[in-house]
């Protein structure tokens, strides 16, 4: 699931205009799934008017846009909100990198 701005907001879309696009799309999904709301609300664990008020963007709870998507089987797109960097200490230079200061020149064999 993409949730996606309202063009004609800008890049600058309040908070309901958010709910309203993340409604919408979250109601796209149902139906490309074939899902009537109270089927998707019983597998989802939330009741049918939770359901209505998320897909309306009219205000929800985290609890019942996890349920949902978990049942939607896109529980994956949570990691997209807030991913998390993993930093590796092997990666990470002991000493700051030193500028070179010389050429490295040619031994002459003997």
């Amino acid at each position: 699931m993409t949730v996606s701005l309202p063009e004609r907001h800008g890049p600058y879309a309040t908070v309901p205009e958010l709910e309203e696009q993340l409604g919408t799309d979250l109601r796209a999904l149902r139906l490309d799934r074939n899902l009537d709301q109270i089927t998707l609300a019983e597998r989802a664990g939330v009741s049918l008017n939770a359901l209505k008020r998320l897909e309306s963007g009219r205000g929800s709870t985290v609890r019942t846009l996890i349920s949902v998507l978990r049942a939607l089987g896109r529980e994956e797109s949570l990691k997209a909100i807030a991913p998390v960097a993993s930093i590796n200490p092997l990666t990470i230079p002991r000493h700051p990198a030193r500028q070179r200061q010389r050429a490295t020149g040619k031994r002459a064999r003997w």
